[in-house]
């Protein structure tokens, strides 16, 4: 039961917000404060602080992620693996700088943006994020119909259901119980992992497209390349990761173990993308299959690597989607209420989080009613969607670099030269890399007038 403001009130400092207070009960900082104290282990300081690098990283291996990874090892097998590795590297170094802004401002992203650059920078940070997000969400629930269809159960009952189901979750569940039940369901992309191995790749080949960049020679592979850049390090990853920091309280004092937290998240976030490629150029790729969405690569398994790669493919499936299916309309609601100016947390009375509870059901019930909708094309509308989280995403980043060298409120946290010549040269790269796309879509363009 969440706690409500009726007689506690009274006991409540003056200037205090409900929020506050939330946060001052069941912030980590007394539990580690009185575990080091202790002498505990550093396993036990490390497991308090664990959650918001582990659920960010693991929750971009979503239905979107497993789409675009699917579609890169199926259509250019093991050739453009690298771009997996480069993006997990990216991901480490600004999950890494969003969480060490919430725990020097205890703000999200939208909602340090608008008290930096004023509410109209904030309101387009929130409409940029909508616009990117909301594909992605559809795209979670089109995942938990795709892994229900494989074992004959229809759109119109598995999405509705997982919806209910989440929401019901998210309403009722205090911060830790939900936080709990997000990091259960995450371990189910493991699985992914058994997938790759049991579809007996050529490993001297996996080590020479991981390690070696061979660029694209066609505009798919481009977008190929753009896609999973921009399904690795999406922009509702960073501004969730942030926001959840703030919410988990990640402070200066505890903000060294949840380093750790977010390496270990993103490592593993990018192991599980390469398991994905990885299978699917192994056999599908070498069939010469063509696959649009991650039911059709966990269907089209079964005859290549068998019946129990299909079950792996499709049990990893349903747990990504049900995984990212709360954590994306959490990352926009929270965006959301930040950019009204409105607390967001998921562990008070939903009476003064109307803003974040009310985004949340909104966005849940929307894209559910669009899964549903017979004959729509879910499938361009999803892998559209990473690209666009690709064109958004330097925008994100340019904002974190600035932000986490701006000294005055970042204090000790505040970035080095070279984390900021770090972090300005990875802008650059994500820049370029989303440019050569575009110039490879206007030449072609261009080649068939």
């Amino acid at each position: 039961m969440r706690p409500t403001w009726g007689k506690r009130a009274t006991s409540r400092p003056a200037g205090v917000t409900p929020h506050g207070v939330a946060h001052a009960r069941r912030g980590i900082r007394a539990r580690f404060a009185t575990l080091r104290a202790a002498g505990a282990s550093a396993l036990a300081a490390f497991l308090v602080v664990l959650g918001p690098g582990l659920l960010a990283g693991l929750s971009d291996d979503d239905p979107a992620g497993i789409t675009t990874y699917s579609v890169l090892g199926t259509d250019h097998g093991y050739r453009l693996l690298w771009i997996i590795p480069l993006s997990t590297a990216l991901l480490v170094q600004f999950h890494l700088v969003a969480v060490r802004i919430g725990a020097a401002t205890g703000k999200g992203f939208v909602g340090l943006i608008r008290e930096r650059w004023g509410r109209g920078w904030g309101y387009l940070s929130v409409v940029l994020l909508l616009f990117a997000n909301f594909g992605t969400i559809c795209a979670e629930y089109a995942g938990v119909a795709a892994a229900g269809s494989l074992i004959g159960v229809p759109t119109w009952a598995s999405a509705p259901a997982a919806g209910v189901l989440i929401t019901l979750v998210v309403l009722l569940g205090s911060f830790h119980r939900i936080e709990r039940v997000l990091l259960v369901i995450s371990s189910t992309l493991g699985l992914y992992i058994i997938d790759g191995i049991l579809a007996s790749p050529v490993w001297s080949e996996v080590a020479a497209g991981s390690l070696v960049p061979r660029l694209p020679e066609t505009e798919a592979g481009w977008v190929a390349i753009t896609a999973s850049l921009g399904t690795t390090l999406a922009p509702w990853g960073l501004a969730f990761i942030q926001s959840y920091a703030v919410d988990k309280r990640i402070t200066a004092e505890t903000m060294p173990w949840a380093r750790w937290d977010v390496i270990i998240g993103s490592i593993l976030t990018g192991v599980i993308g390469l398991a994905i490629a990885v299978a699917c150029a192994a056999t599908l790729h070498q069939a010469g299959v063509r696959i649009e969405s991650a039911g059709d690569a966990a269907a089209a398994l079964r005859p290549l690597a068998g019946r129990f790669a299909t079950v792996l493919f499709g049990a990893g499936l349903l747990g990504a989607s049900l995984l990212a299916a709360t954590i994306v309309p959490m990352a926009t609601a929270y965006s959301i209420a930040e950019g009204a100016g409105e607390p967001a947390s998921l562990d008070l009375d939903a009476r003064h989080f109307q803003w974040f509870y009310a985004a949340f059901v909104g966005l849940t019930v929307a894209a559910v009613s669009v899964v549903v909708l017979p004959g729509l094309p879910l499938i361009p509308l999803i892998y559209a969607s990473q690209v666009v989280n690709a064109v958004v995403l330097p925008l994100h980043l340019i904002a974190l670099v600035l932000l986490s060298s701006d000294l005055s409120i970042m204090g000790t946290l505040c970035s080095t030269r070279r984390g900021t010549v770090l972090g300005w040269g990875s802008v650059v790269l994500v820049v370029l890399c989303v440019a050569a796309m575009a110039w490879w879509s206007s030449a072609s363009g261009a080649a068939t007038r």
